[in-house]
């Protein structure tokens, strides 16, 4: 990133990989879930092991190119050319802009539990969640340093808070829902059908495990800052994502866990009353901010790259005197407020959900060609080459389970995207 500043150390690019992990997919996630009963964790299973391959993948890409700012992007790029590389960059783009609607209406959930009146009606959680999505933008408007600390002290918080809640909520509290437990599998469903629908879902929480190689042009000593903040990051955001909505799906009885647009919240007043049930959707609130803020980062950082190398409209590589792309989150923000609009009549649940899959589908095709971009790229080193296949395979297994409408979705928006590349390439040439 030429002429931005190296402002991003370990433990801030380690807080963004967490703080974008470990944000809506964790806090609405187990609604979501909760037709599945416990057989989820077969999802979640599947899900752990390919997040851990993609970030073994991303950890050594971001060793191969260290100065490579748009992650995926970059490494697309340098592996196959121009070409793949705005396929990669403009999927990733969609999924980072879709991921912001999706973790705004988190937030706004947890929001609607202290103030039902927010919430009361579809429209007003619609605006109540593009409210939040332009806090954080300009947050990041104001600058990647006041970014990063937000993310740092938000991402210290949610962390402390959750480790505190699994080990309440799995080893020393019952409630009439932990003393009967639901069906392992109320879904009905084969236990494979039901893998291979959690696991699409699922990794939706661990989405962002690629956080730090995106702004890696801005980060302090990027060829072992980036690969120890992927892996670390990845693995703390594991552990406490399954520890803590295993707690929640022990808690909650499944029927009121469907319908839940809090449900850690909910898991928590059963525990220890409304008090603290209403304490901890002030938390849950603050660090789906602190997430919100990170995939924001994100929104101005990845089209800045791919701008400034020709195959994203020149709009995008404008930045200010701070080094902000300014005009790039504007942009990017407004996408996402539009897609909200576009689904306000929905449930929050039910929003949530398409949002999640939508997203996860346009970040999955960019996730498998970045591990065929590491066979090509390492192809004397028959162990990485072993990593590499198996994370292509799981890539492409969980980008068949976001199902047929998420499919057809970012099919379209891929689509609406080569006018773009044929108009910057006849501009360049």
């Amino acid at each position: 990133m030429n002429g931005t500043a190296r402002s991003i150390g370990l433990w801030t690019a380690t807080a963004l990989v967490v703080g974008n992990m470990i944000g809506s997919g964790l806090f609405l996630l187990p609604s979501s879930l909760a037709p599945f009963g416990a057989a989820s964790a077969l999802g979640w299973s599947i899900s752990a092991v390919g997040a851990l391959l993609l970030a073994a993948v991303f950890a050594r890409l971001g060793q191969l190119r260290p100065a490579a700012s748009g992650g995926p992007y970059a490494f697309a790029q340098a592996a196959f050319g121009d070409g793949v590389g705005f396929i990669v960059a403009w999927c990733y783009w969609i999924s980072i802009w879709s991921a912001v609607p999706a973790i705004a209406i988190a937030l706004t959930g947890y929001a609607g539990s202290l103030l039902p009146a927010a919430t009361a009606t579809p429209a007003r959680s619609a605006a109540c969640s593009i409210v939040i999505l332009w806090i954080c933008t300009f947050f990041n408007i104001a600058g990647l340093r006041t970014a990063g600390g937000v993310q740092l002290l938000t991402t210290l918080l949610k962390v402390a808070a959750l480790v505190v809640f699994a080990l309440a909520g799995l080893l020393w509290f019952d409630t009439p829902a932990a003393a009967a437990p639901a069906p392992f599998n109320p879904s009905g469903q084969s236990l494979a059908q039901v893998a291979f629908a959690t696991s699409a879902l699922t990794l939706w929480a661990f989405l962002g495990l690629e956080s730090a190689t995106v702004p890696a042009g801005a980060v302090r000593d990027a060829e072992r800052t980036v690969p120890r903040a992927t892996l670390l990051g990845t693995a703390v955001a594991i552990i406490v994502t399954i520890a803590a909505c295993s707690a929640v799906l022990r808690l909650v009885p499944a029927q009121t866990l469907a319908n839940s647009p809090a449900p850690f919240a909910e898991a928590v007043r059963l525990l220890l009353g409304d008090g603290a049930g209403k304490l901890v959707a002030v938390v849950a609130a603050v660090t789906c901010l602190g997430a919100l803020n990170g995939w924001v980062l994100m929104l101005g950082q990845l089209p800045l790259a791919v701008a400034r190398d020709g195959l994203f409209p020149a709009v995008f590589g404008q930045v200010d005197a701070h080094g902000t792309p300014r005009l790039g989150l504007l942009i990017g923000a407004t996408l996402s407020s539009l897609l909200v609009l576009a689904n306000y009549h929905a449930s929050l649940v039910s929003l949530f959900t398409w949002a999640v899959l939508l997203s996860t589908a346009a970040s999955l095709l960019p996730f498998l060609i970045c591990a065929l971009a590491l066979l090509k790229l390492e192809r004397g080193r028959p162990a990485l080459g072993v990593v590499g296949v198996l994370a292509a395979l799981y890539a492409a297994y969980a980008l068949a389970g976001t199902g047929a409408q998420a499919l057809r979705w970012g099919a379209a928006l891929l689509l609406a995207g080569l006018p773009f590349y044929l108009w910057q390439r006849r501009s360049r040439s």
